[in-house]
């Protein structure tokens, strides 16, 4: 419970943790973010990480002049892109057996089962759409890699989903994430972030239960 409520504290107070972070830190900060978005990206057992509202606060901590942006999104880009890659090379070599292992510890089959109904609908398209959707992001190349998705067409969709999400979400925490009602209610961004991010598999999840009623 303890370990709960530190990780929801540092979900909803991101900004005064990455402040602190750069402040102790220096330009490390920068290694620990790379690590934090390639983990998020790349590793299957890791889709709790923060992600979008990570990428918003950085971007706005820009704004403030305490992290460098021309800096920070290509760093971010590349780590986006080489989780993704890691994790496809993950789900190709050895995908089945590891969720054979793993499941209901480590591993859920709803989660892979909801990436699978993404591809269904989505094809190659969902590396791109699946950034901008937790849990489905983290297992999306890791199922691209298991169903043996061409590897030239699955880099230009990360490539281009890599770009699309890191940058979208980093400039509008640097357009947007210093204005004084923005800035004043950041905890509540944050969690409009959290939940604007949800919302499409939310839906989805919806439509299917009305679907199948």
């Amino acid at each position: 419970m303890e370990l709960l409520t530190a990780f929801l504290d540092i979900v909803l107070h991101l900004d005064g943790h990455l402040l602190k972070l750069t402040a102790e830190y220096g330009v490390w900060v920068y290694g620990i973010l790379f690590l934090i978005i390639f983990a998020e990206t790349g590793l299957v057992f890791a889709p709790f990480l923060p992600g979008d509202s990570l990428l918003f606060v950085a971007g706005a901590l820009c704004g403030l002049n305490a992290l460098q942006l021309h800096w920070l999104m290509p760093l971010l880009m590349l780590a986006a892109f080489t989780g993704d890659n890691t994790n496809y090379w993950v789900g190709r070599l050895i995908g089945m057996r590891l969720f054979l292992r793993f499941e209901g510890r480590l591993l859920k089959h709803e989660h892979l089962a909801k990436t699978h109904a993404f591809y269904e609908k989505h094809g190659g398209k969902t590396i791109i759409f699946a950034r901008f959707m937790p849990i489905i992001r983290t297992f999306a190349p890791f199922v691209a890699g298991i169903g043996t998705m061409q590897y030239r067409l699955f880099v230009l969709f990360s490539a281009a989903g890599s770009i699309a999400w890191i940058g979208s979400l980093t400039l509008a925490g640097y357009f947007f994430g210093n204005i004084p009602v923005v800035k004043n209610n950041l905890t509540l961004i944050v969690l409009g972030v959290i939940l604007l991010s949800f919302l499409p598999g939310l839906l989805g999840y919806l439509r299917q239960r009305l679907h199948s009623n």
